[in-house]
């Protein structure tokens, strides 16, 4: 494996763990796309720091268990925005 790729598997790593980031935030934050992001700390990450590996690993468990939760209140803000700024018709 290239060293580049070890090192941003090291820094996504640590990024998701003290930021408790999402993949997407994760993402835009270091210009890859989620497949890598998830490939770098799935797979790449567990060969080269397991400990780390594991870490990492726990926050995008906490965050994948909760993303229904957010889906659903980003859905109510959009709503709530919605039909507070449609003008009335009478």
């Amino acid at each position: 494996m290239k060293q580049y790729i070890e090192e941003r598997a090291i820094e996504v790593a640590n990024y998701i763990i003290n930021s408790n980031a999402t993949v997407r935030q994760t993402a835009k934050k270091f210009g890859i796309s989620k497949s890598t992001v998830h490939k770098d700390v799935t797979e790449r990450l567990s060969k080269i720091n397991p400990g780390l590996a594991i870490e990492a690993r726990k926050v995008l468990d906490i965050n994948k268990s909760e993303r229904h939760i957010r889906g659903g209140l980003a859905t109510r803000a959009k709503y709530i925005n919605m039909t507070s700024t449609r003008p009335t018709l009478y």
